[in-house]
């Protein structure tokens, strides 16, 4: 159980609602299995979040991207798993959604791309990690757990 020192004794950080930003990608998929894995120890909910451009939140929309993931997220042990969609930039929808949406934690994909393509373009999790008012887990996208 996650806890923290508060005047010498310690108490337990009620991670209780858990938000995962997903882009449909293989590179998600080490994130979700995190999210799941957390949200199936603690109770917690788990939300598959989505933010892209109006065109392909629609098309994502139409092929069932969500209810597949949601599907798959459920078969890895979470219990409670919603979805949500919405166009816009992720970077400014996901802190936004964090805050407003009573979330805990959230935890996403990093790609850990270095160089001036990055420093121009920026990154999606980095500006989560500095705009969320809540804990942001970032699990890089190459990550596979220990085997034994």
């Amino acid at each position: 159980m996650v806890m923290e020192v508060v005047e010498g004794t310690m108490t337990a950080i009620p991670w209780k609602k858990i938000l995962c930003p997903v882009d449909f990608t293989d590179d998600s998929r080490p994130a979700v299995r995190v999210a799941c894995d957390l949200a199936a120890r603690f109770g917690a909910e788990l939300v598959l979040f989505h933010a892209d451009s109006k065109e392909r939140v629609a098309q994502a929309a139409q092929r069932g991207d969500l209810a597949t993931w949601k599907r798959d997220a459920e078969a890895l042990g979470a219990a409670r798993v919603g979805t949500a969609s919405q166009a816009g930039d992720p970077g400014v929808l996901i802190p936004e959604l964090a805050a407003s949406g009573g979330f805990d934690l959230v935890v996403m994909a990093t790609h850990g791309r270095i160089g001036r393509g990055h420093m121009l373009a920026g990154s999606v999790t980095e500006e989560a990690v500095r705009c969320c008012l809540v804990p942001v887990l970032t699990v890089h996208a190459d990550w596979a757990p220990r085997a034994g």
